[in-house]
């Protein structure tokens, strides 16, 4: 390992939002970085400016709220001095409750502190070999060829997806029982395996008409023969015929609705998504349609009227680990503490979530190196939650956003869930400040002495 002023220097593999992330909480704790860009040599498909952090789909965060999953990130990761927060705040412009920012201010802002800062040296290069430890590697979503094939090789690695066909992901509390019912398909299973979601011949006619005309989310060129090949979406199925979705992945055959005592005309199958059983995953419906359609279609559909989409569905080329075959705590890989992963490669969504990614395997490196102990974020936390999730998932591993359904439960009945929110927001800030004492992990960037 190469030593710097009796530091050891930790290389960091990309310059998007969490490998700049994961450089700076290095940095602020004294610990000398190497970040290896391929920019400007070679770009990804997706990126097109020079410069760190570039925002590439939005230039939203989110919303800043706390009774939102990003805004309690964001509240959390502030606390921790985050890199990517201070150059929002420095480069924002007004956007209502959400914090949106100027991408070249915002990607200038980071680029300047990381470059000109004394512990820091840049370099450009393609990377197509795993460096030596200790080193965190977050190059994303679309990680060179040779970099990715080099990660498979590492040991325990299976294959890396390379394509992201997820469904979308609605809250327990959320799902109205009144019309939706527990069953497995001809009683089979533990008997309430599956939540369904009734339809009628006239509200199966309605969704399907709103289905087939609903606005699609853009695709890159470069994904678009994955997109018609990889998976198909619920609505290019719908698009073949009236009936094929009721032949299919509606098809009610094996259920009786209790509510009526009858077999429905149609049915939407959902299953529990995580080992809390406080999500559950809409079963066929991988979809490339617009958010904003999602929630207006999706909410049709009898029983999820005032559905909490904890995630929407998404198609896109997505690399990303099996993280809880090859992860632990902090993002590091089992039996190789000083090597990391961050960013959405771990299996987060979104920007402020591969920041999150980042700052936590920063931080767990750089407590690693200097002897002390690794904080431990918990599930209480939004941030622990995250990580939890990427490293502890079971069955079907998927991508996942903030959302406060994967937080830890509250252990009482609070009534609305505006008031619940506030009360695990309230709840998640102070186990965060708890968590920043217990391991002395100060505002300074350093430990206590």
């Amino acid at each position: 390992m190469e030593r710097t002023m009796n530091n050891t220097r930790v290389t960091v593999v990309g310059a998007g939002l969490a490998g700049s992330e994961a450089a700076w909480q290095l940095l602020r704790r004294g610990i000398p970085v190497k970040m290896i860009e391929m920019k400007p040599l070679k770009h990804s498909p997706a990126h097109h400016e020079n410069g760190f952090a570039e925002l590439v789909c939005s230039n939203s965060l989110k919303a800043e709220h706390l009774t939102s999953g990003s805004g309690l990130l964001k509240a959390e990761m502030r606390m921790l001095d985050s890199l990517v927060l201070r150059a929002a705040e420095a480069s924002r412009v007004p956007a209502g409750g959400a914090l949106a920012v100027d991408r070249d201010q915002f990607s200038e802002y980071i680029t300047r502190t990381l470059t000109e800062h004394p512990l820091c040296e840049v370099e450009h290069a393609v990377v197509d070999e795993i460096p030596e430890d200790p080193c965190i590697i977050a190059t994303g979503p679309l990680t060179d060829e040779g970099l990715a094939n080099a990660i498979q090789q590492l040991p325990g690695m299976q294959a890396l997806n390379f394509f992201d066909a997820a469904a979308p992901i609605v809250t327990l509390e959320s799902i109205n029982m009144d019309r939706a019912f527990r069953a497995s398909r001809y009683g089979k299973g533990e008997g309430d395996d599956y939540i369904n979601c009734p339809m009628t011949e006239e509200e199966y006619n309605a969704f399907y008409d709103a289905l087939v005309s609903a606005e699609l989310a853009d695709v890159h060129d470069f994904e678009k023969k994955l997109v018609f090949e990889g998976c198909l979406a619920v609505e290019i199925l719908a698009s073949r015929g009236r009936m094929t979705l009721a032949f299919g992945p509606l098809k009610p055959v094996g259920l009786v609705d209790p509510h009526t005592g009858k077999m429905p005309f149609a049915v939407v199958q959902l299953r529990q998504d995580n080992a809390a059983g406080t999500l559950f995953n809409l079963v066929g419906f991988q979809t490339r349609l617009k958010w904003g359609e999602q929630k207006r279609v999706f909410s049709m559909i009898p029983g999820l009227e005032k559905a909490d989409f904890a995630r929407y569905g998404v198609m896109h080329r997505n690399t990303y680990l099996k993280s809880p075959d090859v992860l632990q705590e902090n993002f590091a890989l089992k039996d190789r503490p000083l090597l990391r992963f961050a960013g959405q490669m771990t299996g987060v969504e979104g920007y402020m979530e591969s920041a999150a990614s980042g700052l936590v395997a920063g931080i767990g490196m750089a407590c690693r190196l200097q002897g002390t102990e690794e904080p431990v974020f918990s599930g209480k936390t939004m941030m622990g939650s995250l990580m939890r999730h990427t490293i502890a998932s079971t069955g079907n591993f998927q991508p996942m956003n903030s959302n406060f359904g994967i937080l830890d439960p509250l252990g009482e009945r609070v009534k609305g869930k505006k008031n619940r929110y506030e009360r695990l927001a309230e709840r998640a800030l102070a186990d965060m400040e708890q968590t920043i004492e217990k391991y002395q992990l100060m505002a300074d960037g350093g430990h206590k002495e």
